[in-house]
């Protein structure tokens, strides 16, 4: 039986390092939401292919919740990251950190209202660069 491609978030498209985070923190563009804060910081860097890399990080903090709960939220928000933020960064030619924070009512949020919340910072974030 071949093997199917892997579709998870490649380890090349987040932003994982501590370091990587705070910079986010001290010099990214914050944008807040109901449901999100995201903060995002663009930068110059091409991959070997000479396109821009764009890079996807997120924070779930417990908040009190399960980690049932927890765990569904990260889930959720990945699969935004690897489907359509990282996907519109590329389209837009945009290479930028982008890091998503979820608040407490992310946690009663429907996949589509996340996904609306993010892609919304998003697209605000590929208008700015032209």
């Amino acid at each position: 039986m071949p093997r199917r491609p892997k579709e998870g978030l490649p380890r090349g498209a987040r932003v994982r390092r501590s370091r990587e985070i705070e910079a986010l923190f001290k010099e990214g563009r914050r944008v807040r939401t109901p449901l999100i804060d995201v903060l995002a910081l663009v930068r110059s860097r091409t991959g070997p292919s000479g396109r821009p890399i764009g890079r996807v990080g997120f924070v779930v903090p417990k908040l009190g919740e399960g980690i049932v709960a927890r765990n569904r939220l990260k889930r959720r928000l990945r699969e935004i990251g690897r489907r359509r933020v990282l996907q519109r960064l590329q389209e837009a030619g945009v290479d930028a950190d982008v890091l998503v924070r979820a608040k407490r009512k992310a946690y009663r949020a429907t996949y589509g209202q996340l996904e609306d919340a993010v892609m919304g910072v998003v697209e605000e974030i590929c208008s700015a660069r032209r």
